[in-house]
């Protein structure tokens, strides 16, 4: 964003200004990170966030794997998110003047899908109830749900009437909200240890002694 706004590609975040020649953008997520070298950035970023974004829903379903009493909501968390993750990196490797379908297609399943994740994690956080932690950290997770779910519908209200200011901010809002939302995870994880085991399952080689 602020390699963008440095470049004059995108006018600053609530700003009402506007070139007379088109060349300032509205701050959009997507057009911010459209030109070259803020492109670079944006897609790296990107393609980090879907993998880290992936690993906290597998680690999710595993702590929730013998826990909670309906198997597939967490089964179907794990794969709406994992849809999801995929969606950013298209939304981050197709730059949205470049491949506008895969692009846009990418931002549905991120906010769509992601949308869904934060409400289905909400209400498992308050069925499952960690030790005993679910009622606090489920009212936080719903209040976020809502904040995001709010975000999401100003803005596609906003943009096709051109109130691309008050569209940008919603954006903007909504994926913070996102990543406070992922944030909150800490809370059970804190709890919980992963562990990787390796094991060979072939069979033990042959001894072999050199006179």
């Amino acid at each position: 964003y602020f390699m963008a706004v440095n470049d004059e590609k995108i006018a600053p975040l609530g700003s009402q200004d506007r070139r007379k020649n088109g060349s300032f953008y509205p701050p959009y997520i997507s057009i911010a990170g459209n030109f070259p070298p803020a492109s670079c950035i944006f897609s790296e970023v990107m393609n980090l966030a879907a993998f880290v974004g992936f690993i906290i829903a597998v680690l999710r379903y595993l702590q929730l794997k013998n826990r909670i009493d309906k198997p597939w909501l967490n089964f179907c968390c794990l794969v709406t998110f994992s849809i999801g993750c995929f969606g950013m990196t298209l939304v981050g490797n197709y730059q949205i003047f470049n491949k506008m379908t895969i692009h846009n297609a990418g931002t549905f399943m991120t906010f769509g899908l992601g949308t869904v994740f934060c409400w289905m994690q909400s209400y498992i956080t308050l069925r499952v109830n960690l030790n005993n932690e679910g009622r606090n950290a489920g009212i936080i997770r719903f209040l976020l749900s809502g904040c995001i779910t709010i975000c999401m519908i100003l803005y596609f209200s906003f943009m096709p009437q051109g109130f691309h200011v008050q569209a940008t901010q919603c954006q903007w809002a909504m994926v913070m909200f996102f990543l406070i939302f992922l944030s909150t995870f800490a809370i059970e994880f804190r709890h919980s240890r992963f562990d990787a085991v390796c094991t060979h399952c072939g069979h033990p080689e042959p001894v072999r002694e050199s006179l």
